[in-house]
């Protein structure tokens, strides 16, 4: 008998198999389930790493911010600038994620209300003003983020807006502004991805909205005297004045029995920078300003509706229910 049949006939062979599960000698291991994919960390996602440098940066200036106008503005930026950084990371590495869109919208919020918190001090006569901006702020963003989650399809992202819900929103979070007239004159290699083609309507209102409330910031520390409402009668000696700067004016610890205080505080900011560019930025950016909060109100009166609709719509399938349920 040659080798060959030898093995076959070992092969079909009725020898019983081991408890162990073992034929022959020969270990045979148990069909199991296959190997499942890995746990992915979410917390750890490319994009979610930029968002927390984001807010590492953004606590940073907020340390700087009372004095260091400069400093404060650079960190405070940066981690502006990074919001639109950590979009094209999650595109690039196949990353988006719903944290991920979360944590990118809080750190929005809670940036620019910091911000516009120490404009309230920084500017007191103003202070309902930028109250209410922040409470309009908050307040839309959470009742349109509820009212897509409750409202929209499953997985549906607030920044989905259907034309038919509103034009204006639509174009705000999802058109792209396009420069066909450049792809005539300019050489298509020279534009390197789809993303140089085209700006985001959505990046071009927060950045404009942002530096103007920068712009407010810097003008804080250029104000040629102090807002009548924060001095205190201290000021002794004829010689005393209140213009910051002047050889005459007497010590802080002689006008303000805190340094901590608010007076206090624009006397140290008073002065300390050239009021020019701070000018022009606040004008070039308002109109886009004024019109991210007309989008605000827009987008808050909207998903109101839209939440009104699901509840008609709601109580409406309950009253047939019932009347169902009497015949």
């Amino acid at each position: 008998m040659s080798a060959s049949e030898l093995a076959r006939q070992g092969d079909n062979s009725n020898t019983p198999l081991i408890p162990d599960g073992t034929m022959n000698g020969h270990t045979r291991k148990p069909a199991g389930p296959k190997d499942e994919d890995p746990p992915e960390n979410i917390f750890l996602f490319y994009p979610n790493l930029i968002g927390y440098s984001r807010i590492v940066l953004a606590v940073a200036s907020l340390h700087y911010m009372p004095l260091h106008p400069r400093t404060c503005s650079l960190l405070y930026s940066i981690s502006q600038l990074l919001d639109a950084l950590d979009g094209v990371a999650a595109r690039r590495f196949d990353q988006a994620t719903r944290f991920g869109a979360v944590l990118d919208m809080v750190t929005d919020r809670c940036t620019t209300a910091c911000l516009l918190v120490f404009l309230s001090s920084a500017w007191p006569r103003w202070s309902l003003l930028f109250q209410g901006l922040i409470s309009l702020d908050l307040a839309s963003h959470y009742i349109h983020m509820y009212a897509t989650l409750a409202m929209g399809s499953a997985g549906q992202s607030h920044k989905k807006v259907d034309q038919s819900r509103s034009r204006i929103l639509n174009l705000y979070y999802s058109n792209n502004v396009r420069y066909d007239r450049l792809y005539q004159v300019l050489p298509p290699t020279a534009f390197a991805n789809d993303s140089m083609k085209q700006q985001k309507v959505l990046f071009t209102f927060c950045a404009l909205n942002e530096l103007f409330f920068i712009a407010l910031y810097l003008l804080s520390f250029s104000s040629p005297i102090l807002s009548p409402s924060l001095l205190q009668d201290g000021a002794k000696g004829p010689g005393s004045t209140t213009q910051p700067g002047n050889p005459a004016h007497p010590v802080p610890s002689v006008l303000f029995a805190s340094p901590y205080s608010a007076g206090a505080l624009e006397l140290a900011r008073a002065n300390k920078m050239d009021s020019f560019w701070p000018w022009v930025l606040a004008g070039v950016s308002f109109p886009v300003m004024a019109g991210k909060q007309l989008i605000n109100v827009l987008q808050l009166v909207k998903a109101s509706r839209w939440l009104a609709e699901g509840d008609r719509e709601a109580r409406r399938a309950r009253r047939r229910l019932q009347e169902q349920k009497q015949h």
